[in-house]
């Protein structure tokens, strides 16, 4: 078992862990509920944020033995402390966007090439190969600042498409215009990536229509340029100004490795390695079934440099049991940098 091997001993385990994630993304969409417990176990033993967390609950880490007795860490503690499921050296760290003032979440990585791995992985699932795509991404608010975990991810999977008309634009749409029809005149399919009020104000400049085969994914975030809107006055807004049929989203947060997808209608798919809970908003050990509304809890078995049970402050439902829908964020919680929107 993990949890048997000793402090000093934890950041050997890293390898181990990688290897035993490439089993779960191997799965075929089967989620590892024994590896969870085992990773839960480890977790609460040698991440002393977690550790000390559990120990405020006054719960006996011994005797849960069932996914939905694990207590889930609020997001926040990614603020102000290093959660860490061992003491690393990090090769990389995300920060959350922020305005002045406010803390941001840092989230501590051993190894980027694991966050890739997931990027990939994800992408593909959802998308297929990434050089069938060319990604041209329209993401100003999160390029004029250090550590955004989406930039990393956009970046990984331009390189990855290997064409030449992929890349990031900042501000400058005639480029990317110029960029849209050289890859339809090479015959290519083109995503549209690109936080809302940067593709509200490609939309409403009508410079910009795309074919059937292309996709506009927005990554949310009004960032306070735009008035916050609805997710179905938003999408109606793009699909017509830039001719799509339908606007897909990404899920993702500085706190969590993987992202979730929706190719219309805000119904998120989770990976195979996540599990997405909804508690009550007045109880939260208690989970509600499908179709009802509560806070969102994520297992991402990929946390396995932190912890892979979060508390989001995200108001959410599931639709079955590997989807599920953003509906807006609990008051008074920090604006997040993926997903602004108000549903």
């Amino acid at each position: 078992m993990l949890s048997n091997i000793s402090t000093a001993d934890a950041a050997l385990m890293a390898n181990h862990y990688h290897q035993v994630f490439t089993k779960i993304r191997a799965s075929k969409g089967v989620f590892d509920e024994a590896f969870t417990l085992e990773l839960f176990q480890f977790q609460a033993e040698h991440n002393v944020v977690y550790k000390t967390y559990l120990k405020a609950l006054k719960r006996d880490v011994q005797q849960i033995k069932r996914l939905e007795d694990i207590p889930f860490l609020p997001i926040s503690f990614f603020k102000n402390h290093s959660v860490k499921s061992w003491d690393f050296e990090a090769e990389v760290v995300f920060s959350s966007s922020g305005t002045t003032g406010v803390e941001r979440s840092q989230h501590f990585l051993q190894q980027s090439t694991l966050y890739d791995q997931v990027c990939e992985q994800l992408f593909e699932s959802s998308y297929g190969t990434v050089s069938d795509w060319v990604i041209l991404a329209l993401l100003p608010a999160y390029l004029e600042r250090d550590g955004s975990s989406l930039i990393h991810m956009v970046d990984f999977l331009i390189r990855k498409s290997g064409h030449e008309e992929s890349g990031f634009f900042l501000y400058d749409t005639t480029l990317l215009r110029q960029r849209y029809l050289q890859a339809k005149a090479a015959g290519k399919k083109v995503l549209l990536l690109g936080v809302s009020f940067a593709l509200l104000d490609l939309a409403e400049s009508n410079s910009i229509q795309l074919k059937p085969e292309d996709v506009v994914m927005e990554t949310g975030g009004m960032k306070g340029r735009r008035k916050e809107l609805v997710r179905e006055e938003l999408h109606a807004i793009l699909c017509a100004g830039l001719g799509s049929a339908r606007i897909h989203s990404e899920y993702g947060m500085t706190e969590l490795l993987s992202q979730a997808y929706s190719q219309g209608e805000g119904i998120y798919q989770a990976a195979p390695w996540m599990k997405v809970l909804i508690r009550d908003i007045n109880d939260p050990f208690r989970y509600l079934e499908n179709g009802r509304t509560g806070g969102i809890n994520i297992v991402d078995l990929a946390n396995i440099d932190s912890c892979a049970f979060l508390q989001t402050q995200d108001l959410g439902r599931k639709s079955t049991e590997n989807t599920f829908e953003v509906l807006g964020r609990f008051d008074h919680s920090d604006l997040r940098g993926c997903n602004l929107l108000v549903i």
